[in-house]
């Protein structure tokens, strides 16, 4: 099932609250991300017989973060990078602009066209590329920081990437201006909770402060 025949048979309007975190979800289920959407490991188990088994092991202990050096966390905080993750909320920016104009399609069909010319940039081509004054420690910090919270972030982004590069090419391929405005509603649906996601990571929210974003 392709985009546009996703897009053709949707409602008119997709845009409750309660949305947002089923249609999340739906985005691995129509094959768009290349990547998985929750890069944690699955909590559903192989089926287990009822025959009685010794006690599991107990979890390693949580990893210990390396305290961070105040001079480096200032200057970090300076840049408006978080010292605790080394990443930047600007980077979000290029996804929002990309959503701005998914969100004007519906009323202001012509806004397409600038949409499509909306081109994905990772993570290092944004900083390069922006007037962003410490892009070259934004870099740094971005690559300097833990691999865990990095991969987390770079699967996030990457759906969102994926998301909207398929979306673009269905929309090349849409005729009808109502076939463009859904999906560029659908779109929206789909990447809204995927930037806040990001963000909490940038921010280093704990888990329950992930749940909290995705139902609210």
């Amino acid at each position: 099932i392709g985009l546009l025949d996703i897009a053709e048979n949707l409602p008119q309007s997709r845009r409750g609250r309660g949305d947002h975190k089923a249609s999340a979800h739906s985005v691995a289920q129509i094959g768009i991300c290349s990547v998985p959407f929750n890069p944690g490991p699955s909590t559903l188990g192989p089926m287990t017989s009822t025959a009685a088994k010794p006690a599991p092991s107990a979890a390693p202990p949580p990893r210990q973060k390396a305290p961070i050096d105040e001079a480096r966390a200032a200057q970090l905080r300076a840049a408006n990078i978080n010292p605790r993750t080394g990443l930047a909320t600007d980077y979000l920016n290029h996804f929002n602009e990309a959503i701005m104009l998914l969100e004007m399609i519906p009323n202001i069909p012509e806004c397409a066209e600038d949409f499509l010319g909306w081109h994905p940039l990772s993570y290092g081509e944004h900083f390069h590329a922006s007037n962003f004054k410490a892009r070259d420690l934004a870099i740094e910090a971005y690559e300097s920081a833990d691999a865990v919270t990095r991969t987390e972030f770079d699967n996030i982004t990457s759906a969102m990437t994926s998301i909207l590069t398929a979306v673009s090419t269905a929309m090349r391929e849409a005729k009808q201006d109502k076939t463009r405005a859904r999906l560029a509603e659908q779109a929206t649906v789909w990447v809204k909770p995927l930037v806040m996601l990001a963000g909490g990571v940038i921010n280093g929210s704990s888990e329950a402060d992930v749940d909290y974003i995705m139902t609210h």
